[in-house]
C-alpha cells in the first residue's frame, strides 16, 4: 500500500514523522511520570493516614479527608452532567447556526428565538440523557469505589472492575436500543485493544501483521466494506441514525438503492417507485425501466448527468459542503467546553486548528463517497450483471481515502467504524438464527466492558489510546486526574520537578494542536440525530 505522504517531498515527510514520534514519546513519558507520581502520593497518603490512626482498617479514599464520600460522588455527578450537557447543546446550537447561515439568514443568528427555540433545536431531552449517562456513571463509580474500600477492607483491581461494571448500568439512560448496542460494541473494541496491548507488552501474545505501517488502514477498510455492503444490501442491520447519515451524505436516492438490492437478489424491481423518483427530478422521459433488470444502469444511478466522472466530482463536492459544518462543530465545541481557559487564552489559534482539522476530515469523507461511486460506475462499464459482492469491494476500496487523515487518527477511525460493522454482522447472524437473541444483551455487554475499561485505566493506563484515556479522566473529574496534595518525599518532588520541566520544554503550539485534534474524536456522529 502506498505511503500517505507524497514521494516528491521526502524531507517534509521525515520532519512530520520525526515530530509525530517526538510527540508520542513526550506523551508516553508524561503518562509514565504521572502514574509514578500518583502512586507515590497514594502510598504517602496511606502511610500518613496510618500513622495518624493506627486503628484504621480500610484503605483511604482518593478524595481528601475533608470531603465525605457522598459529597465527592454527588459533586462529580453534577460536574460531569453539566460538561456532557454543555457539549451536546453547544454542538446543536452551532449546527443550527450553520443551517441559518446556509439559508443566507445572517440576521437570524442574533435572534435567540430562531437560534435556540425548542421548535427548531430539539436537544433538551437528548442532552439530558447524555448527561445522565456520563454523570450517572461518574457519580455511581466514585460512590461504589468508596463503598467497596470500606466493605472489602482493601484496595485491589477487583474494586475498579466491580465499580465500573455496576456503574455501567447508567447506559439505561439512553432509551434507544440501537444506540446502546453501538456504544457497547464500541467499548468492546476498546477493551480488546487494551487487552491486546497489555498482552503484547508482557510478551504473551502478538498479532500477526500488527507491525505493518498501514495495519490500521487495513482494519478500517475491512470494517467499511462490511458497513457499505450492509447499507446497500441489508440496511435494516444498521442503526437508523447511522443509516440516515450515510443516505444523506451520498448522492444516490433511496429508491435507486432499493432497485439495486432487488436486482441483485433477482426480485421484481418496483418500477412505479423508481419512475416516481425520476419524474420528481425531471429525468423520466429518456430512462428505460425494466421489472427484472440484470443490472441497474448508470443512467438511473445518476440520472442528473450522463458523465460518470462528472457525477463523482459532484458527489465529492456536495459531500464536502454537507459535512463540513458537522466536523467543525465536533472539533470546535468539545474543545471550548472542556478547555475553556485555553480557548480564552488563544481563541484565534483554537479556531484555526479546528478549521484545519475539519477540512482534513471532511476531505477524507468526501473522497470516500467519490471513490465508492467510481467503483460502482466502473463495474457497470465492464459487467452486464450485478452482484452484491461488488458493494463490499467498493466499500473496502473507498476506505483508502483514510490515508488523507493523520496517522494517529486512522486507528481511531477504524475502531469507530468496527463496532458498526460488528453490529451489522451480529444482526444478520441473529436474523438467520445463527446466534441467540438475548434481551438487553447490549446493557450487560456495556456494563462488563466498563468494568474492564476502568481496570485498565487505573492499573494499566499505558495500554489505552491517549485520547480515550484523557477523555475518561476528564469526565471522571476524580483524583485519578487530580491527585491529592503532594507529600514532602524526595522522589515525589523530583518527579514533579521533571514533569514541570518537560511541560516547559514542550511548545504550547504543539500542545494546543494535539488537544484540539483529539477533541474532534470525542463524540460520535450519532449524538446529533435529527439535526
Amino acid at each position: 500500500m502506498a505511503h500517505s505522504s507524497p514521494p516528491s517531498s521526502p524531507p517534509t515527510a521525515d520532519n512530520s514523522d520525526a515530530d509525530h514520534r517526538l510527540r508520542e514519546a513526550e506523551e508516553r513519558l508524561r503518562d509514565a511520570i504521572h502514574e509514578l507520581h500518583l502512586r507515590q502520593r497514594r502510598a504517602a497518603a496511606a502511610q500518613h493516614h496510618h500513622l495518624l490512626n493506627a486503628k484504621l482498617d480500610s484503605p483511604p479514599c482518593d478524595h481528601g479527608p475533608d470531603e465525605s464520600c457522598v459529597a465527592h460522588a454527588i459533586g462529580n455527578l453534577c460536574q460531569t452532567f453539566l460538561l456532557s450537557y454543555g457539549v451536546r447543546v453547544g454542538i446543536g446550537i452551532l449546527l443550527r447556526a450553520f443551517k441559518l447561515a446556509r439559508k443566507q439568514s445572517y440576521s437570524s443568528l442574533l435572534d435567540l428565538k430562531q437560534l435556540v427555540s425548542e421548535k427548531d433545536l430539539i436537544v433538551r431531552e437528548e442532552a439530558c440523557r447524555i448527561g445522565l449517562l456520563f454523570g450517572g456513571f461518574t457519580g455511581s463509580y466514585h460512590a461504589l469505589r468508596c463503598l467497596l474500600r470500606k466493605l472489602r477492607k482493601k484496595e485491589t483491581p477487583m474494586n475498579a472492575i466491580l465499580a465500573g461494571s455496576v456503574a455501567g448500568f447508567s447506559i439505561l439512560a439512553l432509551n434507544d436500543k440501537n444506540r446502546r448496542r453501538t456504544l457497547a460494541l464500541y467499548l468492546l473494541a476498546r477493551l480488546a485493544q487494551c487487552a491486546y496491548n497489555s498482552a503484547k507488552s508482557k510478551n504473551q501474545f502478538h498479532l500477526w501483521g500488527s507491525h505493518w505501517r498501514h495495519g490500521d488502514s487495513l482494519l478500517f477498510a475491512l470494517a467499511c466494506a462490511q458497513v457499505m455492503y450492509s447499507f446497500v444490501m441489508r440496511p435494516e442491520s444498521l442503526p437508523k441514525a447511522y443509516q440516515d447519515f450515510i443516505q444523506k451524505t451520498g448522492p444516490v436516492a433511496e429508491p435507486v438503492y432499493k432497485a439495486v438490492r432487488d436486482s441483485c437478489r433477482g426480485y421484481k424491481v418496483d418500477v412505479a417507485s423508481l419512475h416516481a423518483y425520476l419524474t420528481r427530478i425531471g429525468k423520466a422521459d429518456y430512462v428505460k425501466l425494466e421489472e427484472f433488470p440484470s443490472i441497474i444502469p448508470c443512467s438511473i444511478i445518476h440520472p442528473g448527468t450522463n458523465s460518470c466522472l462528472a457525477h463523482q466530482g459532484k458527489a465529492t463536492s456536495a459531500t464536502f459542503k454537507k459535512t463540513f459544518p458537522l466536523y467543525f462543530s465536533l472539533t470546535f465545541v468539545p474543545f471550548v467546553v472542556l478547555h475553556l481557559q485555553k480557548f480564552t487564552d488563544a481563541p484565534v489559534r483554537t479556531f484555526w486548528f479546528a478549521t484545519k482539522g475539519a477540512i482534513r476530515s471532511t476531505s477524507f469523507l468526501s473522497a470516500f463517497v467519490g471513490i465508492f461511486q467510481a467503483v460502482i460506475c466502473s463495474h457497470r462499464k465492464v459487467a452486464s450483471r450485478d452482484h452484491k459482492l461488488v458493494y463490499w469491494i467498493a466499500g473496502g476500496v473507498a476506505a483508502l481515502s483514510v490515508l488523507l487523515e493523520k496517522k494517529t487518527r486512522r486507528g481511531e477511525l477504524a475502531l469507530y467504524v468496527l463496532p458498526r460493522a460488528v453490529d451489522s454482522l451480529w444482526y444478520i447472524l441473529v436474523n438467520r438464527h445463527l446466534l441467540p437473541d438475548i434481551r438487553n444483551a447490549e446493557v450487560f455487554l456495556f456494563s462488563l466492558c466498563m468494568g474492564g475499561i476502568m481496570y485498565y485505566l487505573e492499573h494499566e493506563p499505558e495500554t489505552m489510546a491517549p485520547f480515550l484515556r484523557g477523555l475518561i479522566r476528564r469526565f471522571l473529574a476524580s483524583r485519578i486526574s487530580n491527585p491529592s496534595p503532594p507529600s514532602n518525599t524526595t522522589s515525589t518532588t523530583t518527579t514533579s520537578t521533571y514533569l514541570q520541566a518537560l511541560d516547559d520544554m514542550t511548545k504550547p503550539k504543539l500542545q494546543e494542536k494535539r488537544e484540539t485534534e483529539s477533541s474532534s474524536e470525542k463524540l460520535n456522529l450519532e449524538s446529533i440525530p435529527g439535526l
